[in-house]
């Protein structure tokens, strides 16, 4: 091959590695700002309470999320209709309810494909439920942890109620005694709903 052959030849190659690392960084920075877009009150997976398949919660960034602590057997377990008439009635909107199952307070003994056919079949739930999860004490799940320390209460019953805006930050604390349909609680989702898009 003639010198000038080579140096082209070389010139090309340094070109196609330059353009391949290139292509890397850009993913690499890609995958850093979604990595960032994700709030932290997010960055937690968990199961999927029918199929036990790992979701991360970072899928519901951008989103307004009420997350609740849930049970089959509870006095307030009619909730579950409320929580989905309120998700049918927003989630084209941005809301997003997260469905946490509990046996902390003894009313959830069941297995996690029990919990799953019993919301569907007695309640029609459709917004995302998750695998049985600790919410109080030592051996609540980080997420739990987390919402407890910024809003100063865990959850005393079955079906509290956490309110993130869309930029992942805590809104609101609500107790069980709060139903999903309460002015207070409706008004507030649906001020967070009318926030923009955080960038």
């Amino acid at each position: 091959m003639k010198p000038a052959m080579k140096s082209l030849s070389r010139l090309s190659m340094a070109l196609r590695i330059a353009g391949v690392a290139g292509l890397m960084l850009t993913g690499g920075a890609a995958y850093a700002g979604e990595a960032q877009a994700c709030p932290a009150t997010l960055q937690h997976t968990f199961d999927r309470l029918q199929d036990e398949k790992p979701q991360s919660l970072c899928q519901y960034s951008g989103k307004v999320v009420l997350i609740v602590n849930t049970a089959s057997y509870c006095g307030f377990t009619g909730q579950y209709k409320g929580l989905e008439d309120l998700y049918a009635r927003y989630k084209d909107k941005g809301l997003v309810v997260l469905g946490f199952p509990s046996n902390d307070f003894s009313q959830e003994s069941g297995s996690n494909q029990q919990i799953a056919d019993f919301c569907e079949n007695t309640f029609g739930v459709k917004f995302p439920m998750f695998a049985k999860t600790s919410v109080k004490g030592p051996e609540a799940s980080p997420l739990y942890r987390q919402l407890a320390q910024l809003s100063g209460t865990a959850p005393r019953w079955n079906f509290h109620k956490y309110l993130l805006g869309r930029n992942g930050q805590l809104v609101d604390s609500y107790s069980s005694l709060t139903a999903p349909d309460s002015k207070g609680l409706v008004r507030a989702i649906e001020q967070q709903l009318a926030a923009p898009q955080p960038k």
